[in-house]
């Protein structure tokens, strides 16, 4: 049987960039919390753990003080920073580069619209971390709307600014754009700022693509990851055949009866070892079962 790791899944640069970063202060041996998981997967956050990285939540941050807190890559809200300066917390940045771009950007359109008339819409998911960081950047005033459909939400007499949450699909993107552009009033302005990562993004296509090589696709993802959400999806359109799994004892061996490959993949949040693993595990029940 073959087994093949898909090359291009596993950590985007930002979760890769941010994880660096708390192995280098870990390594130092002081005492580091991050705010929030520093990614959707249980696997790593657990390696990491057992580094000495201590997960806190948004109300245990309120109560910490003089401290060294990582920010992950999904970017954190200016009262996060705030709250920092009041609690002489000492700050250890990993918000991921192309999120920063996006935030800076939404500031920059919000400060500059003095009168605050303009429609700040941000095509992305409710509740989401990078999100949450997005819409604290205009006082918590931008509109947030979750697939195409929720487009009939504006108001199309009014000025319009759309932006994206990076990791969000193209082809969602490009409705909502279409829809605004038939809908706007003649009176009214509408703006849009594709900001959807790219090496995310290509990830989709790939993926699925790499789904129809294989008889059997293993979709290994933490289950808080909505990106893995998404790329599993189109995994299983293109392979009916594909099972999430978060860990290498989830796989089980009548996935593979009659199958001449199996394709090993997952999200951004996805770590490399993790995949190994499954290839590992993959040999030892086909070598136990003859």
């Amino acid at each position: 049987m073959t087994i093949e790791i898909d090359q291009g899944s596993g950590f985007c640069f930002g979760v890769t960039r941010a994880i660096g970063k708390a192995e280098e202060e870990l390594a130092n041996g002081e005492k580091l919390y991050c705010l929030g998981d520093i990614v959707h997967n249980g696997q790593e956050c657990n390696r990491l753990l057992h580094l000495g990285l201590q997960t806190i939540d948004h109300h245990q941050f309120l109560q910490l003080h003089n401290a060294k807190v990582l920010l992950r890559a999904h970017g954190e809200p200016p009262s996060t920073y705030q709250r920092a300066k009041l609690n002489h917390i000492d700050i250890i940045d990993a918000t991921c580069p192309v999120v920063l771009h996006l935030q800076e950007r939404i500031k920059r359109e919000y400060d500059a619209d003095k009168e605050h008339s303009k429609q700040i819409v941000i095509f992305g998911k409710n509740g989401h971390a990078e999100v949450l960081g997005l819409v604290g950047q205009t006082n918590g005033t931008a509109i947030v709307i979750e697939t195409p459909e929720e487009v009939t939400r504006l108001d199309f007499s009014h000025d319009i600014c759309l932006y994206s949450q990076t990791t969000k699909p193209l082809d969602g993107f490009r409705k909502i754009v279409d829809y605004i552009r038939e809908h706007i009033s003649p009176n009214a302005t509408f703006t849009y700022y594709d900001t959807i990562c790219r090496q995310v993004a290509n990830r989709m296509p790939n993926i699925r693509k790499f789904a129809t090589k294989h008889d059997v696709i293993l979709f290994v993802c933490g289950q808080k990851s909505s990106n893995g959400r998404m790329l599993f999806d189109e995994c299983r359109s293109a392979n009916p055949h594909s099972y999430m799994i978060d860990s290498a004892s989830e796989i089980e061996l009548n996935w593979l009866k009659n199958c001449n490959s199996v394709g090993i993949c997952g999200a951004t949040s996805t770590p490399k070892w993790l995949m190994e693993e499954c290839k590992i595990r993959i040999e030892e029940l086909l070598g136990s079962h003859e």
